[in-house]
């Protein structure tokens, strides 16, 4: 399939490293500065350098992979599904649950596949470990408890505290913490408590939220952007607990049985190869038809934006309607 890259970003970088090692050939890279776009066309020897519009026109292109700032990401999605083409859209896949449901019926309209490029979803052993559970040997889940914490510079211009260019600790990298309670979860939480500490920007520094479903079902949630917290989920259930550290594209876990306190590691896929377990997967999706994820994305995005919404913290940009 014809691959496009629409970004040139460290992620966009990543995910052509990736393509280029495994040996799919990337068929064209746009973006709005054309030097930038020539530099990324040179350094994976990619056939095409387009500004977006080309890029959004060429009906030799199969997928577009879009790898911008996620202010972004709806305006491009829906333009690329206009034109024909499958998109696999970097996390979040959009800014508000208004924009991914119109998006989704676009995508269904035209009977193209539309996909979060969110590596928790692809990983071999968050899937592993949902078999696991939903297998029984675990007893049911009752507890998650998920933290996300990174030290960004201070700088209020830069894109992480930008609200212009959708900034804070929520969609930057409470969508992993999120995705990953969800995908251990029997069912959407429909009870939300949170709260929230903003940057001087504006947007969300630091949060607490705690989520609960109609089956009891609880699981917490800790996030910070001038602080390290620990990239960890815990999940305990009946007979043990599942800890998971550095789990957004993590390999292994540990298993802590309650009856007697044993330790035992679980280990799947590997971690360097996460990007490409998300080609494989968009690549399967078109040619089956069934689209495993795009459920799980839209139910987070609920969430996420049920969160904003108690904060009532908005973007210049987000729809009401």
């Amino acid at each position: 399939m014809n691959w496009a890259v629409l970004g040139q970003g460290v992620i966009a970088n990543q995910m052509a490293k990736i393509m280029r090692e495994y040996g799919y050939e990337i068929y064209a890279v746009a973006g709005r500065h054309m030097e930038k776009v020539k530099d990324f066309q040179n350094v994976y020897q990619v056939k095409h350098a387009y500004t977006i519009q080309q890029m959004m026109e060429d009906k030799n292109i199969d997928i577009v992979y879009i790898a911008t700032p996620h202010s972004n990401h709806y305006e491009y999605i829906i333009e690329a599904l206009e034109n024909g083409k499958h998109v696999l859209c970097e996390k979040a896949i959009t800014t508000n649950a208004i924009q991914l449901k119109k998006a989704r019926e676009l995508a269904e309209d035209k009977g193209l596949i539309l996909m979060e490029a969110m590596t928790i979803f692809h990983m071999p052993l968050i899937q592993e470990l949902r078999n696991l559970i939903s297998n029984g040997k675990l007893g049911k889940v009752k507890m998650i408890q998920a933290s996300f914490g990174s030290l960004k510079e201070y700088d209020v211009k830069n894109r992480f505290f930008n609200k212009e260019l959708a900034g804070g600790a929520l969609l930057d990298i409470g969508t992993y913490a999120l995705s990953a309670i969800y995908c251990f979860l029997d069912e959407k939480p429909d009870v939300i408590h949170t709260d929230w500490t903003p940057f001087e920007s504006g947007v969300d520094e630091m949060s607490g939220t705690v989520l609960k479903t109609k089956g009891g079902q609880m699981a917490t949630m800790t996030l910070a952007m001038r602080s390290k917290l620990p990239k960890k989920v815990v999940v305990a259930a009946e007979k043990g607990y599942v800890e998971i550290e550095n789990y957004p594209r993590a390999d292994k876990a540990k298993i802590v049985w309650s009856a007697n306190g044993q330790e035992e590691w679980i280990e799947k896929g590997e971690s360097q190869k996460a990007l490409l377990y998300e080609i494989r997967d968009m690549e399967e999706t078109i040619q089956t038809g069934i689209n495993k994820t795009l459920q799980m994305s839209c139910d987070v995005t609920d969430l996420l934006w049920e969160i904003r919404r108690q904060w009532g913290m908005f973007y210049p940009f987000d729809e009401q309607k």
